[in-house]
């Protein structure tokens, strides 16, 4: 037999031939096509041995693209009972779906901490409104931290008392910002610090627009007095908290949407 008929009967014999299946620790498992007086749809699974001459040629017959036996979906396969089960999925897929559960928008934790230093501020100031104003101060460590109750017109610490409504604005503009860095905030420490500094804002806001003498005018109520520093509310220290929070984290190289990057020497110095 010469070496093109050789090759022929091979292909022709292959032709008969299905792999069913092939793992790394074991061989090709190769089923054979019965004749038609078997049955319409009679195999028989071929010793791995025997049918050593033929598994090279199904091989290349099955991974050769537009084959016949690639686009036959009706032929059957064999059942291995020792077939690794595959995961569900492409590992592109499985690669992309990862980021999507652990990028979750943190809206919700920023919202509750801005909530939560609102609303502590808020009570504050009601409670030493109406229990401390008009009252002597009283000492909370000694003379070091007092509390007493003061008007402040001025921005946090009782800076610029001359220009309320230029702080007003300031506030409103700076709610404004964290509502929209909020699209896009993936990162949990960014979701704390603009939840403190946005809490900080509406405390500070809130007695902009509704306390006296007016809209826009209203003095801030302050009531913590440290000795030789300034007096302040806990509003003041939401924002002082959250800013340096922010600092830290842009030091760090770390952005809201939860990305990061390298920190240069020159940002560093700066």
């Amino acid at each position: 037999m010469d070496r093109g008929t050789g090759n022929r009967a091979t292909r022709k014999a292959a032709d008969r031939c299905l792999p069913v299946s092939r793992s790394s620790s074991r061989p090709l498992v190769v089923a054979e096509r019965l004749p038609r007086s078997e049955g319409p749809t009679a195999w028989r699974t071929l010793d791995p041995v025997t049918s050593a001459p033929f598994v090279t040629a199904a091989e290349r017959i099955i991974s050769t693209p537009g084959s016949p036996q690639t686009q036959d979906d009706s032929v059957p396969t064999a059942p291995v009972e020792d077939a690794v089960d595959e995961p569900s999925g492409t590992p592109s897929e499985a690669a992309g779906s990862g980021p999507a559960v652990l990028r979750r928008r943190r809206i919700g934790v920023l919202l509750v901490i801005a909530a939560l230093a609102y609303l502590i501020d808020l009570g504050s100031k009601l409670l030493v409104v109406a229990r401390l104003e008009g009252h002597q101060p009283i000492g909370v460590a000694g003379d070091i931290v007092t509390l007493q109750v003061i008007r402040n017109a001025g921005a946090a610490f009782g800076m610029g008392q001359a220009m309320t409504v230029v702080f007003t604005m300031i506030a409103a503009a700076v709610i404004i910002v964290i509502w929209r860095i909020a699209r896009k905030l993936y990162s949990l420490p960014w979701a704390i610090a603009l939840g403190l500094l946005l809490g900080g804002a509406f405390g500070n806001l809130t007695d902009r627009l509704f306390r006296a003498p007016g809209v826009f005018r209203g003095h801030v109520v302050d009531f913590i007095s440290v000795q030789h520093f300034a007096v302040f509310n806990l509003a003041d220290s939401a924002i002082v908290c959250g800013g340096i929070l922010v600092v830290l984290l842009s030091f760090r190289g770390s952005n809201p949407d939860g990305s990061t990057h390298q920190v240069t020497k020159d940002e560093q110095e700066q």
